[in-house]
């Protein structure tokens, strides 16, 4: 009996360091099936930021006017602050699943990950900035730290909707031209 619980324990210890030794080992290169998947993922993820981008650009610019028109109290400012922080915390959300299967997707995919994410932390940062000066400093509300904060909320808020609507336009257009030479394979035979 001795002996039988001696050679289990050896056997239990032997397949936990072999089961263990592939967390040091490289990462499986991706398969083709897992590769199309994560693309089509990729896809649908930056359609998702591209549909954020949308309500972030319109909500972050309606700020940004404010930042000339005394006319607007700071209650306003928190309100579109605030619109624009869960537009950017949803965007922040897809790009670190983008960031995750990024190394999986097109080449296409992995430039727009990097695009996107640059300007989602620009808008991130600059959207932090501003709600803290906002909390610190109600009555200031056109000081030129809290005008540039806004200016580069609204700024690459609009460059992040550009770069998305044009790299999903490239993945259209390209599945258009891969449609066309298919059609003008099949119709060649």
């Amino acid at each position: 009996m001795q002996l039988n619980l001696k050679r289990m324990i050896v056997a239990l210890a032997a397949v936990a360091v072999l089961g263990t030794g592939s967390v040091f080992a490289s990462p499986p290169a991706p398969s083709a099936d897992s590769s199309t998947y994560l693309s089509t993922r990729a896809s649908t993820l930056l359609a998702e930021v591209q549909e954020e981008a949308v309500g972030l650009t319109r909500h972050a610019e309606t700020l940004w006017t404010f930042a000339g028109k005394p006319m607007y109290s700071w209650e306003s400012h928190a309100f579109y602050l605030d619109k624009v922080k869960g537009h950017i915390n949803a965007v922040g959300e897809r790009t670190a699943e983008l960031q995750r299967i990024s190394n999986a997707v097109l080449p296409w995919q992995q430039k727009a990950i990097t695009e996107v994410t640059g300007y989602a932390a620009q808008v991130a940062a600059s959207t932090q900035a501003a709600i803290v000066h906002l909390r610190e400093n109600q009555n200031r509300l056109f000081v030129s730290v809290y005008r540039d904060h806004l200016t580069t909320i609204a700024d690459r808020s609009e460059d992040m909707k550009q770069a998305v609507d044009t790299f999903l336009d490239y993945e259209k257009t390209h599945e258009k031209l891969q449609q066309l030479q298919n059609k003008l394979e099949l119709s060649g035979d």
